[in-house]
């Protein structure tokens, strides 16, 4: 008996305006951009902020997400703060930026740049 492989599911969800938003950012790259990647640097009053920038050389061991506007990456190091979360884009009057919906966090600063986990 044969067995199928499913698809993995991405460890991230993206929602249909963060996948605009990629798009957008792919669209104005600089030369060389190999896509968009998510990482978690230690930073910030809890702990760990995100950090999303170009990138011209993907890590294998990353998450890659391919998304209608360019591909997106998820740092192999932080991927498992990041599991099950959603990422959206999100723009007001006052400001506009991406915003995390993150299962794994036990605490955020005020300010909502750092978490813990």
């Amino acid at each position: 008996m044969a067995t199928t492989m499913r698809p993995r599911p991405a460890a991230l969800i993206l929602t249909p305006t963060a996948e605009a938003r990629i798009a957008a950012l792919m669209a104005q790259a600089p030369e060389g951009a190999a896509g968009v990647k998510l990482s978690t640097p230690r930073r910030g009053c809890s702990g760990l902020a995100y950090s999303v920038d170009y990138i011209t050389d993907p890590d294998p061991l990353d998450e890659k997400i391919v998304t209608p506007g360019g591909h997106f990456y998820v740092d192999a190091g932080s991927i498992l703060y990041l599991i099950g979360s959603t990422m959206d884009w999100v723009e007001d009057d006052f400001a506009a930026g991406f915003v995390f919906a993150n299962p794994n966090a036990k605490g955020a600063c005020g300010c909502g740049e750092s978490f813990t986990v």
